[in-house]
């Protein structure tokens, strides 16, 4: 007579403790996910049903999961992929994870094509909006933002150029533009942010590196297995975000918008390099959803019309 097989909440029940032990402090939500893609179903399906039997294979499954997660590696990184604004982006250790707080960034840059798409008639054979995704990694706003303007059908007025100055996260967001259908609008191209010989963007969009130096053996063990280049700023985390700001001249349409995402510690800061930068152009920081400062909006001075004699 064999063992009757355990049931989900039982191994749900087994690895939260696991987890808790290890220091992981999403060890409930973890164990739920990790089941979810041992089963091969989503968080709902095992939270619909606790009391079913779990195969071995997927018992066997689950308990590689979960020894991985206790070491601390990502449960993007040990699924293979994040849900991110709707989008299942695939993820692994050739870039840094998208979080929730990113889709700020996506919402706003999706409101910005759409005012200039929207603002007057395109004529027939216009050139599409250019837009840049600095620093793509994965890709994840740059498709997340070509797949919200292709259920608006404003798709084919937009190219988006992702640039990355890793080869290996290059070809991650070209998997992920692939996999989402969205690669016919966009170009990818291997390069340190923007160059001055670019033809001027219309909106550029960028999740460069704004952790401090100093700070980064302090974060989460999971950022460990997160490639720092991704996360290093520098001294005040600043260092990537000045060297882009110093390109924005020649590199943004004198009507054009910048969004950049920024430490919750670096509401003051970012502005104050902006003026120190770029004297008379516009910065507004936006919070997130949790009150942080999250978003810098850098936009050229306006060009005040000539009064007609």
């Amino acid at each position: 007579m064999t063992d009757a097989p355990v049931t989900v909440s039982e191994l749900v029940r087994r690895a939260t403790e696991r987890l808790a032990v290890a220091g992981i402090d999403s060890s409930r939500l973890d164990a739920e996910l990790l089941m979810g893609f041992a089963l091969g179903v989503d968080r709902v399906g095992v939270l619909a049903h606790p009391d079913a039997p779990v195969p071995g294979t997927a018992a066997a499954a689950f308990e590689g999961y979960v020894a991985r997660r206790e070491l601390g590696e990502p449960v993007a990184y040990i699924r293979g992929f994040r849900e991110f604004h709707g989008q299942a982006i695939a993820t692994d250790l050739r870039a840094l994870i998208p979080r929730p707080e990113t889709e700020l960034l996506v919402d706003e840059a999706i409101a910005a094509v759409i005012d200039r798409l929207t603002a007057e008639p395109r004529p027939a054979g216009a050139a599409p909006l250019r837009v840049a995704d600095v620093g793509t990694g994965s890709g994840a706003i740059a498709v997340a933002l070509i797949a919200a303007l292709r259920r608006r059908r404003m798709d084919e007025h937009v190219m988006v150029t992702a640039v990355d100055i890793s080869p290996e996260a290059l070809d991650l967001a070209r998997e992920n533009a692939a996999g989402h259908g969205v690669a016919d609008r966009m170009r990818f191209r291997e390069g340190d942010l923007l160059t001055s010989g670019d033809t001027p963007y219309a909106v550029i969009c960028a999740n460069l590196p704004y952790v401090k130096t100093g700070a980064l053996d302090g974060l989460a063990r999971d950022l460990s297995f997160e490639p720092r280049l991704a996360l290093d700023g520098g001294p005040d985390g600043l260092d990537e975000i000045r060297r882009l700001l110093e390109r924005l001249p020649k590199v943004l349409e004198h009507d054009g918008i910048a969004l950049l995402e920024i430490g919750f510690d670096q509401g003051d800061a970012v502005p104050t390099a902006v003026a120190e930068l770029l004297p008379g152009w516009r910065c507004a920081v936006q919070a997130d959803l949790a009150g942080l400062p999250r978003l810098a909006r850098i936009e050229p001075p306006l060009v005040v019309a000539a009064a007609r004699p």
